[in-house]
């Protein structure tokens, strides 16, 4: 173990924060680690300094008042801990500090609450920058995504950090670009989750559909022909090799109870769509599909009133078009929903920078994202993209085809139904809210304006005279 002060520190030696640690030393960093040593956490430090012995880089510490004595200042400090704990660990954190330190929140927060954390680091001169990582434990180890968001100066502070540890895209440049102020980090973080739920929830939906008359393998071997496509993405790829796990005689997918977890951040985004009156249906559809699993004894009792139809063989083609088409109005979602709220909080934030980090090491990685990457230097908005929308239009019939086919199998398709509700209500000019504001005008008097008006003006009828 070195005895030379430490660059910077990790607290947190969970699943991510050792990951993350020895990532940070094998990039030849001093590295300093503090975890709890009572109840279920007892010889985490020690246990963990043992198994990685080699690296005497790394040292590590179960006082908080010795670990912060251990690293170099301007201090430098990553919180890898869950959401609930951070607060807590700020209030032992933040006496023992000085102006000028950094704290680093690298776990999965709402951006809210790091635009708290942020003011209340500052009365004593400390930054604190929201960061969103993702890649899980293997991207954590050998380079995640990272998402940091706060001030500029403090993203300078901590830039040779992240940028040796993040992955790289295919031009070798590192996965990591400075956001925007505030919470941006971790709000984009949040979207990303997001549309990994719609991502997640799309497969799950087309594995339903063909469960139930093709095999296994001849979906894996399906989906992997589409991950040689411009469909590839990292999602499709595990996808493909989990339908064809074995456990002893049979799938181990099998043997999975279908009820799906959650730990809130898809719902998040649902809930700062609704907040800011952004259109987030396809992330919220992911989400309360979550919540349907859950009620797994309901479904269950239910289940004998299910017919299953008599079976004609799907068009690959259009299953693979309205997937196509899918995914692309899951992205367009999840962008327009941070282009919006970054005008809301005025984050300065480039689209295509965004983009270009989840190339690589995150979950929602794809040739897609390389795609939109090269787009966003050319339009902010990819409602703007005539090449996008034009393809859209081109798959619309296919999403139709393969919607036709969920109704007809009994199959639910959450996911799919709203992304076409989404695409026929985003071209279609004139649609059916001038019903709904004559209706709040009635019963509310909320009045409405006139397409005759050009001034935009409100105005009242008494309806029932």
């Amino acid at each position: 173990m070195s005895n030379l002060q430490s660059e910077i520190g990790v607290v947190g030696l969970g699943v991510m924060g050792a990951a993350l640690s020895l990532n940070l030393a094998s990039n030849t960093f001093r590295v300093a680690v503090f975890n709890r040593d009572t109840g279920t956490e007892k010889g985490t430090v020690s246990n963990f300094i043992s198994r990685n012995s080699s690296l005497t880089n790394l040292q590590g510490f179960t006082d908080l008042k010795s670990f912060i004595s251990n690293l170099e200042r301007p201090r430098k400090i990553i919180l890898m801990i869950s959401a609930n704990a951070v607060d807590i660990v700020l209030d032992d954190l933040l006496p023992l500090l000085d102006a000028n330190d950094i704290i680093i929140d690298a776990g999965n927060s709402h951006f809210k609450e790091t635009e708290d954390r942020q003011s209340r680091c500052a009365k004593s001169g400390i930054e604190f920058v929201g960061c969103g990582v993702s890649g899980g434990e293997r991207g954590a180890r050998f380079g995640p995504s990272i998402m940091p968001g706060g001030s500029k100066s403090a993203y300078a502070s901590i830039e040779p950090y992240l940028k040796a540890i993040a992955a790289k895209d295919v031009h070798s440049k590192p996965c990591v670009s400075y956001i925007g102020a505030g919470g941006s980090g971790h709000f984009v973080k949040m979207v990303h989750n997001g549309i990994e739920y719609v991502e997640m929830q799309l497969l799950a939906e087309l594995y339903q559909l063909l469960r139930n008359y093709w095999s296994n393998e001849q979906i894996s071997e399906l989906f992997e022909e589409w991950n040689q496509t411009d469909l590839q993405s990292y999602l499709l790829e595990i996808t493909a090799n989990i339908l064809i796990k074995k456990e002893d005689d049979g799938f181990l997918l099998s043997s999975i109870l279908d009820k799906a977890g959650n730990k809130g951040t898809g719902s998040w985004s649902s809930i700062a769509a609704l907040e800011l009156g952004s259109e987030n249906s396809m992330m919220s559809a992911a989400v309360f599909a979550r919540y349907l699993s859950s009620q797994k004894e309901t479904r269950a009792r239910l289940d004998h009133i299910r017919v299953t139809k008599e079976f004609a063989d799907f068009d690959v083609d259009a299953l693979k078009n309205a997937y196509n088409a899918a995914r692309r109005l899951n992205h367009l979602q999840g962008f327009e929903l941070i282009r919006y709220v970054a005008k809301e909080f005025d984050w300065d934030i480039n689209f295509s920078e965004l983009a270009r980090i989840w190339t690589n090491g995150c979950i929602i990685r794809s040739n897609l994202m390389e795609n939109l990457s090269h787009r966003f230097k050319n339009v902010h908005s990819l409602i703007d993209d005539d090449e996008i929308i034009q393809g859209l239009n081109d798959q619309e019939d296919a999403l139709s085809e393969v919607l036709q086919s969920f109704i007809d199998y009994r199959v639910a398709a959450p996911a799919f139904s709203v992304a076409w509700n989404y695409w026929i209500g985003l071209t279609t000019g004139n649609g059916p809210a001038n019903l709904i504001q004559a209706q709040r005008d009635y019963f509310g008097a909320h009045t409405y304006q006139r397409v005759d008006d050009p001034n935009g003006a409100s105005h009242h009828t008494n309806w029932e005279q």
